[in-house]
C-alpha cells in the first residue's frame, strides 16, 4: 500500500519503477562478466632469480607449499640468508650494515624486487614461462 501511495504521491509512473529496478539489476552486468573471466585465466607458474652484480647466480622455483632456506655467501665472506615459502621469497638474514633487505619483508608479485646494495644483490619475482611484467600471476 506504501507503495502505491508513493507513486501517487510523486510523478513516477508504474513503468518508470519498473525500468528503474531493471538499470539498476544491469548495473551489475560488468561485475558478473569480470569475474567469471578472471577466474578463467591460467595461473603462470613464478620464480625468483638471485642476480649478484647483475650476474645471474640462482633460479628459486615460487611453486606452492614449497619451503626453503638458501645461504648466499661471496668470497669475502658476506652473507644473505633467502627463505622461500609457500610462493613468496624474503631475506631473513644479512651481515650488511643498513639491513633494508630483511626489513623489505615477503616479496611474491610479478615484478617484485629485493635488493641489498653493500652486497650488490637483488631477488627479482618474473613468470617462469619468461612472460612479461605485465603477465597476471597469482
Amino acid at each position: 500500500m506504501k507503495i502505491k501511495a508513493f507513486i501517487k504521491a510523486s510523478r513516477l509512473k508504474p513503468w518508470d519503477v519498473i525500468i528503474i529496478l531493471l538499470l539498476i539489476a544491469a548495473s551489475f552486468i560488468p561485475v558478473l562478466i569480470f569475474s567469471n573471466q578472471n577466474s578463467s585465466q591460467t595461473v603462470a607458474a613464478k620464480e625468483a632469480v638471485l642476480r649478484i652484480d647483475g650476474v645471474e647466480k640462482k633460479t628459486f622455483s615460487l611453486d606452492e607449499g614449497e619451503k626453503y632456506t638458501y645461504r648466499y655467501e661471496n668470497e669475502d665472506g658476506d652473507y644473505n640468508v633467502i627463505e622461500v615459502d609457500n610462493g613468496r621469497i624474503r631475506i631473513t638474514e644479512a651481515d650488511c650494515g643498513d639491513q633494508i633487505c630483511v626489513r623489505r619483508g615477503w616479496a611474491s608479485e610479478n615484478g617484485e624486487t629485493i635488493v641489498c646494495l653493500p652486497h650488490k644483490l637483488v631477488i627479482e619475482i618474473k613468470a617462469a614461462d619468461g612472460g612479461g611484467a605485465d603477465d597476471l600471476i597469482y
